[in-house]
């Protein structure tokens, strides 16, 4: 982290796409301390970061609403939790980005830019085990109902004191079964460059059965419709950016009706980060993606991205406008590292 951020010196807002602590490996007495090692290379230089919790960050030991609680002691989390429903998720949220020129509470003015947070939940509950066999207990691993109602209903009260769609982003840590259907067409790797080694890809709703049980005979539930549909639908959504997958590092425009879906796709660019921890699975060289908005690219619906790697090296550059997926840019290399302190 300390050196993408050395490299990307205009920084202006990190998001942690969830996993931000592997939770079956932490203990219940210290389980959120780690968030400190986590935020200190921003809070040292002055950075604020928003976070979308992952499965990970959820298990016996952990909580997403205890690792809330810990951010929180940080006065440069933007973290913060809307949607107060139980068991809807905890990272539910939007920050909204102004005019250089604005003071909201000064200003008549509305937002330039959406960023929208979504809790895909998964992983399993906090302290509580199956009385029968004493296994954890899963959690939904998608966006909840609820959460899309609160999306497309607050949505809409922006969009209206406004008086025009509003550009926006989107952050979810397991990404939908859509990004699967697309990997399953094709990654061009000249069109859609990238790493595609997580093929398939673990998309919400994996393993649950339509009727909410996960008992390990459905390999998906389709409950992330809901979500999957007002992302489409809703005017100005630019991308969605999701992580989860570590061997996937690729943007796919998601157009039309696809193969097996009853969702048509409203030309959202769908994302995928770079693994920046050194925990987890897979060896891929770390990185974080860069997200470059401008206003004159905005009102066009595009923007600009790129992954930074750990090794100062910059991949992947694209423009995510409305030829990207035509466009033809060069093929991402698939380069390794290996951790620099860990033995054996």
């Amino acid at each position: 982290m300390d050196k993408i951020l050395d490299a990307e010196s205009r920084t202006d807002l990190v998001v942690l796409n969830g996993d931000l602590i592997t939770g079956e490996n932490t203990f219940l007495e210290n389980s959120t301390h780690y968030v400190d090692q986590i935020v200190l290379p921003m809070a040292r230089r002055g950075l604020t970061w928003a976070s979308a919790y992952g499965n990970h960050d959820n298990d016996y030991n952990i909580s997403a609403a205890d690792i809330l609680a810990r951010e929180r002691q940080w006065p440069n989390s933007r973290t913060t939790q809307m949607v107060l429903e139980p068991g809807a998720g905890v990272s539910n949220y939007y920050l909204p980005v102004y005019p250089a020129d604005c003071h909201p509470a000064l200003h008549d003015c509305s937002p330039e830019l959406l960023l929208w947070f979504f809790d895909s939940r998964g992983g399993f509950q906090f302290q509580r085990k199956d009385p029968t066999t004493g296994e954890r207990l899963g959690q939904p691993n998608w966006v909840d109902h609820r959460v899309v109602d609160w999306f497309q209903r607050t949505n809409a009260q922006l969009v209206r004191r406004a008086g025009r769609a509003i550009p926006s982003l989107g952050f979810v840590h397991i990404p939908t079964n859509a990004s699967l259907v697309l990997q399953e067409t094709g990654i061009d790797p000249h069109r859609q460059p990238g790493i595609n080694d997580d093929e398939p890809l673990s998309q919400q709703a994996q393993g649950w059965c339509r009727d909410g049980t996960s008992d390990g005979g459905c390999s998906y539930g389709g409950h992330d419709v809901p979500f999957m549909r007002a992302i489409a639908s809703t005017p100005g959504f630019v991308a969605l950016f999701s992580a989860h997958d570590h061997g996937d590092t690729w943007c796919y425009k998601w157009n039309g009706l696809l193969a097996g879906m009853d969702v048509a796709g409203g030309g959202v660019n769908l994302c995928f980060g770079q693994h920046s921890g050194y925990g987890g699975y897979g060896n891929w060289i770390r990185g974080a993606r860069q997200v470059v908005v401008s206003l004159g690219d905005l009102a066009d619906l595009a923007i600009g991205t790129y992954i930074r790697l750990e090794s100062g090296a910059s991949v992947g550059a694209v423009m995510l406008n409305s030829t990207y997926g035509q466009d033809r840019y060069p093929a991402t290399p698939n380069d390794r590292t290996e951790c620099p302190t860990c033995s054996g």
